[in-house]
């Protein structure tokens, strides 16, 4: 059986196009849920629903006073994120180095392999002695 890892649960979130437009607007402040929904066309509970995936994701947190709840952005809801991606930058900024060097010394070998093939071009060739035939 599969097991799904915490950031396959921020990709899945994250996936969704409603919750990215709800994080960006967490961007700006913490909001209610009652004007989180507004820009949508659809109910507060499918609203409400989208929240609390981004909630267990740990990119959000909520509170409720009074009457409203109220969302803003958890401080560290991205880390795990940020880091998964980075070490995977890492490893393939070093395959790409490790690709660089190597061209760099195919590059290298083949224009050294040019200029050999040049000076031996350019070396004056030793003329061929023709054989006289001996008279009979």
């Amino acid at each position: 059986m599969l097991k799904h890892s915490p950031i396959d649960d921020s990709f899945r979130a994250l996936a969704e196009p409603t919750r990215r437009a709800l994080i960006e607007r967490l961007t700006q402040g913490p909001a209610s849920v009652s004007d989180l929904a507004k820009p949508f066309a659809m109910t507060l509970a499918a609203v409400v629903q989208h929240l609390q995936v981004l909630e267990a994701s740990g990119f959000i947190r909520s509170e409720k006073i009074g009457r409203v709840r109220t969302c803003r952005l958890e401080q560290g809801g991205f880390a795990p994120l940020a880091d998964w991606i980075a070490a995977r930058r890492m490893l393939m900024e070093r395959r790409l180095d490790r690709l660089g060097v190597l061209l760099a010394e195919e590059e290298a070998a083949a224009e050294q392999a040019a200029t050999s093939a040049r000076a031996s071009n350019a070396a004056p060739k030793p003329k061929k002695q023709r054989r006289r035939r001996a008279k009979e």
